[in-house]
């Protein structure tokens, strides 16, 4: 039934559906897309701590542990219990004289050493401690072995008496501290063993968590197929941005640079065109200006040739001065002209005329529908693939139908409701045995304590005599004379020892039989338990069945071959990783075809790799562009005289500086002798003054021509960079752009195919991340072991640290007490001569000094005849009592009669 059970759990191989998906044609060709989240998978909460402190008794657990290792320091036998399990033990009690058995026997007796040498002391103990204790009573039956009412006196008998009494509640509080410590292994197992109730029901708690949250977490899993498919799905209806965009951006990078040198060409023509509008302009407005200044300037100058003409400047004889001045002044007035003539200048009408007819055709437009036309790509891909994408998405669904239905076929919850038909059927059982437990429990209780009674029943008469001897005792007494309370000291004294003969023999017996089961379950189970050394002995291979090299696959999956350990396992539950991989399910099962997951993904790589996008459409440039290109290269730009232009643009308005010229003239005119022609002259003088502030300031500050100036200045030299090499220029863009054209025409499938693919990348990519998640999930989250763990750990806590660990710590201090007993009778024999009244006493070994002590005569047999004034013959022989070579044993002198 539980392997029926634990095979159901098996179905989470379900998942595994998704993992086929990974199966490519090829490696695909791009990082992974964007993360996909797939929220958590929810879990239930384990409530089982399978963690054991055992608190202030755990010291004594701890020196159990060292004790036994004392014991016991030999390593785990892994190699001889590895070979007795493979001879089923049988066969070496059956054929035990071969030599291999006997070595086997040799090595089990080794190992066992420490354990035997220990229960062969006790077995000792417990047989002759008896037996001593009957030849000891038969000897003081016979007034031996101190069973004769006499004590001999000597002059160290208190100290005697006190180091025996110190030294007996010295032993009795030893075997009280090891009866504590067994009374609290005691307690604490009867404690304990209520807690196993708790841990067995937390345990099934733990299981029924399980079975229920398992479906859960898979249909979790399968649902999450969804945000694998919503974002594929998305991406379909968006292949337009997403992977036409992809076309246009890698497009965009040869082909933009030739529509913008297009669109740059038809800036070109429009600034060419209000360049010769300003020269044009310009230089209508510089001809009118310097027209009139030209005028009134020769006006000037022919209105001072006609004064120097006056008879004064031609009279050296006269004034020679004046006539030098005339003539110096008829040179200089060549200088009173213009200095720019731009009347020289050729208009630019006819240029002006022909890019005129060149704007009539707008360029930019036709650039920017080039720009439109690729921009259009998106568009164009998404007309071009609707019917791939409709596939695409048919056969997505199709996958996400098959994977929803797989949890239908397979009756996963109904399995698992067997599982927990079967949980509750064990854990009836279970509940069905806590009164036997709690029953024997109790037997073993009342054992227990019987036990330790035996031994507070000694130490009771140890306490009691050692009590009343030392509050009875009286220092002045005699031994025959000692008082009631002392003499119940040594009678409850010499009871104990009684017990303690007639108790040993079942102590020891039991703290061996207890030594021999709980040391060796500790040895060999507990401590290679947590060594994990016992796994490799369930490990071993062919240690089961001689066919199986490991039986937990054979057994479950009849595959021996398969890594599946009892120790991987442990620490995978350990771990809590999810059944399937800590079954290795997915070595086991493989269900690609079933679902055939793999041809699905094929089918949608072949979908989307037979995409046929065709961007011919895309015209960048229309011919009559090119025409309008071609025939601004025509307009003429080459055959203005630039320089001519710059230079006359580069004069001042005048030859000479007027108010210069005017000066000097006048300084001149200044030199001359008073009269008509120097009033004349001062004349001109003013005149030209006027001019040179009515004309060449406002000239000179006027805006128009200023700007006439600067215009006529910069468009003359645009104009220049512009005409300089113009035809190949425009050639060069036609060029460009042609060869943009050739690009998308003729040479774009290769950047179509590689963007493609890396689109597919993308999509598959979405099921890879499913995948792995799934994979992840079940691996770690899905279906966690703890509970089979926690199941080992609660049978190791209830074995090992409820009851062997308890059991040892009860037999450590039960045999340290029952040992203990041995020197608590030498003593207590010793000590209870001091406290017990006597029938006779003796005297005191020190002759020199001491008289000698006589009695009474109803009381010893002697009297005093010294007392009674009648002198003792045998006194005078004999002065005193030699009593330790006379009379060898502690017996009573002899009376006069036997002498």
């Amino acid at each position: 039934m539980w392997k029926s059970g634990i095979l159901l759990l098996q179905l989470l191989w379900v998942l595994q559906a998704s993992g086929e998906l990974q199966q490519e044609t090829e490696p695909r060709r791009l990082p992974p897309p964007g993360k996909l989240d797939f929220g958590y998978v929810p879990a239930g909460v384990y409530e089982t701590l399978a963690h054991y402190e055992p608190g202030p008794i755990g010291i004594l657990f701890h020196l159990v542990h060292g004790f036994l290792y004392v014991v016991q320091p030999n390593a785990f036998p892994e190699d001889l219990i590895v070979r007795l399990a493979k001879d089923k033990f049988g066969a070496i009690q059956t054929e035990y004289q071969k030599p291999e058995n006997i070595v086997l026997t040799l090595q089990a007796i080794y190992y066992e050493i420490g354990f035997l040498v220990c229960s062969a002391v006790g077995l000792l103990f417990a047989v002759l401690m008896p037996l001593a204790g009957l030849f000891f009573c038969m000897c003081r039956c016979c007034d031996n072995c101190g069973g004769e009412m006499h004590q001999r006196q000597r002059k160290n008998a208190d100290c005697r008496r006190g180091l025996l009494g110190t030294l007996l509640f010295s032993t009795s509080l030893v075997i009280t501290i090891g009866v504590l410590c067994a009374y609290a292994a005691n307690q604490n197992l009867s404690s304990q063993v209520k807690n196993i109730r708790r841990l067995v029901n937390s345990n099934m708690r733990d299981l029924h968590t399980f079975a229920n949250d398992t479906p859960m977490q898979i249909d979790y899993l399968i649902s999450q197929y969804a945000t694998a498919k919503n974002k594929v799905i998305y991406d379909l209806d968006n292949i337009g941005p997403l992977l036409g965009g992809r076309i246009h951006d890698q497009l965009d990078k040869e082909v933009n640079p030739a529509l913008d040198r297009a669109l740059n060409m038809a800036g070109a023509m429009r600034e060419t065109k209000e360049a010769l509008e300003n020269v044009s302009v310009g230089l209508e407005v510089l001809k009118e200006g310097t027209g009139k200044l030209n005028f009134n300037l020769s006006l000037v100058r022919t209105s001072i040739n006609r004064t120097l003409n006056d008879p004064g400047c031609h009279d050296e004889e006269s004034d020679a001065t004046s006539a030098q001045l005339c003539r110096n002044i008829r040179q200089s007035l060549s200088q009173l002209q213009i200095s720019a003539n731009y009347t020289r200048l050729p208009k630019v009408n006819t240029q002006l005329e022909k890019v005129n007819d060149v704007m009539n055709t707008d360029l930019s437009a036709i650039v920017q529908r080039g720009y439109a036309s690729l921009n259009d790509t998106p568009h164009m891909v998404i007309e071009q693939t609707r019917s791939v994408v409709e596939n695409v998405q048919g056969l997505v669904d199709g996958i996400g139908n098959n994977i929803s239905s797989f949890s239908k076929i397979f009756p996963v919850q109904n399995c698992l409701s067997n599982f927990t038909i079967f949980i509750n059927h064990a854990h009836a059982k279970i509940e069905d045995q806590y009164p036997e437990i709690d029953q024997m429990d109790f037997y073993r209780w009342i054992g227990c304590i019987a036990l330790c009674c035996m031994v507070v029943l000694v130490l009771a008469f140890n306490y009691l005599g050692l009590l009343c001897g030392t509050l009875g005792y009286d220092k002045h007494a005699s031994p025959t004379t000692r008082g009631c309370i002392s003499n119940t000291g040594g009678t409850m004294l010499m009871a104990g020892v009684g017990f303690s003969f007639l108790f040993s023999c079942v102590l020891m017996g039991v703290v061996t039989l207890f030594f021999l089961a709980g040391g060796n379950m500790e040895k060999l189970f507990c401590e290679p338990f947590h060594t994990k050394e016992v796994f490799k002995v369930v490990d071993t291979d062919y240690l089961v069945n001689p066919e199986w090299k490991n039986f937990i696959p054979g057994y479950i999956y009849n595959d021996s071959d398969l890594e599946l350990t009892a120790e991987s396992l442990y620490s995978t539950y350990k771990e809590n990783k999810g059944i399937y991989s800590a079954m290795r399910l997915d070595k086991v099962f493989n269900i690609s075809t079933f679902l055939n997951t793999t041809l699905f993904t094929k089918e949608v790589v072949g979908q989307l790799d037979g995409v046929k996008i065709d961007l011919r459409g895309i015209i960048l440039l229309e011919s009559e562009g090119k025409q309008n290109l071609l025939d601004f290269s025509e307009v003429g730009l080459s055959e203005i005289n630039y320089a001519d232009y710059l230079e006359e643009v580069n004069k001042g308005v005048t030859v000479v500086d007027l108010l210069s010229f005017a000066r000097e003239l006048e300084a001149q005119t200044d030199l001359m002798p008073r009269g008509g022609l120097q009033t004349a002259l001062k004349g001109h003088i003013g005149t030209l003054r006027q001019i040179h502030r009515q004309q060449i300031i406002p000239m000179e500050q006027a805006m128009k021509y200023v700007r006439a100036r600067s215009a006529l200045n910069q468009s003359m030299r645009f104009l220049e960079r512009t005409a300089s090499d113009l035809p190949n220029k425009v050639l060069a863009v036609i060029e460009a752009i042609e060869a943009a054209q050739y690009l998308i025409s003729q040479n774009a499938t290769q950047i179509i195919n590689q963007e493609t693919g890396k689109y597919t990348a993308t999509i598959v990519g979405y099921f890879h991340q499913y995948i792995e998640w799934v994979k992840t999930s079940l691996v770690m989250e899905v279906a966690p072991c703890k509970p089979f763990s926690n199941m080992v750990d609660t049978v190791e806590i209830i074995t090992c640290s409820f009851l062997v660990d308890s059991m040892n710590t009860f037999w450590m201090g039960l045999g340290c007490s029952t040992l203990f007993l041995l020197p608590s009778v030498i003593l207590a024999v010793k000590l209870a001569k001091y406290y017990r009244r006597m029938d006779t006493e003796d005297v005191y070994d020190d002759i020199e000094t001491i008289p000698m002590k006589t009695m009474e005569i109803g009381n010893n047999g002697y009297h005093s005849e010294r007392s009674q004034g009648i002198p003792n013959p045998l006194m005078t022989s004999i002065p005193t009592y030699d009593t330790m070579n006379r009379f060898p044993r502690a017996s009573a002198p002899p009376r006069h009669i036997d002498w």
